[in-house]
């Protein structure tokens, strides 16, 4: 069951942010009211994926994959193959447990395997077709993000593809300062949730998400080696990219 975020409404002391038990709780709704075009980009996400898979045996892997809501769009995608294997990575217990719940029946077929792993200590991953890295970037200590981004490259087969949602900083102030205003009005006029709930979570998300600009992830991806990437969609200063492995 899903219940409304109302995490940040009734608090006396603000700490810093954590995937733990009241966040899983609420996570769905938090994410589809906090990410704009949230559904959009699940949708357009699992069409990408699909022309990636092979019939035989395709891989994919969602690192941060949270309640199992990107693997369960894309195990009831269409064009999903019947062999592919999808494999949720995760450093929140609570998180996990939820996609367990929501991703039972895929489990139980094979279909879906979940992992507690920490993103910032992944050394290796299974040789996969592709790479999900949705909003999860941006809580890796950025000492760290770079060889995260290495280990995908290295498992990925030749042709692979890595598809990277951020929340990013623009290049310049005073346009960062408009796509800010922009995403809380978004967040009060049509997600709902008041300007003390929205500058709360500001205060609790400060040192805990830490937002690169878009050259920087673009660098990133390059060290990285993959030699094609792009946006694919961006609404302000939200952005999603997409890196194919040579």
């Amino acid at each position: 069951m899903t219940y409304q975020d109302k995490l940040f409404k009734q608090i006396t002391r603000v700490e810093d942010f954590a995937f733990d038990e009241r966040v899983a709780g609420v996570f769905d709704d938090m994410v589809a009211r906090s990410v704009p075009f949230y559904n959009e980009i699940q949708r357009i996400q699992a069409d990408l994926i699909m022309d990636f898979l092979p019939d035989e045996a395709g891989v994919v892997c969602d690192l941060g994959c949270s309640t199992g809501t990107t693997l369960a769009h894309l195990t009831a995608h269409p064009r999903c193959p019947s062999q592919a294997l999808f494999i949720g990575l995760d450093n929140s217990a609570p998180m996990l447990a939820k996609a367990q719940v929501k991703l039972a029946a895929q489990a139980a077929k094979g279909q879906v395997s979940l992992r507690l792993a920490d993103l910032a200590d992944l050394t290796d991953l299974p040789p996969c077709n592709v790479v999900i890295l949705n909003w999860a970037l941006q809580f890796v200590r950025p000492i760290d993000r770079q060889g995260l981004l290495n280990t995908v490259y290295q498992a990925l087969r030749p042709g692979g593809l890595l598809l990277l949602s951020e929340k990013i900083l623009a290049q310049d102030p005073l346009l960062n300062r408009v796509y800010i205003d922009h995403y809380l009005h978004f967040k009060t006029s049509q997600s709902g949730y008041s300007d003390t709930e929205n500058q709360r979570k500001r205060e609790a998300l400060e040192n805990v998400l830490i937002p690169y600009r878009l050259d920087e992830n673009m660098a990133l991806l390059e060290r990285a080696g993959f030699a094609h990437r792009d946006t694919y969609f961006q609404w302000f200063n939200f952005v999603c990219m997409m890196a194919v492995k040579r």
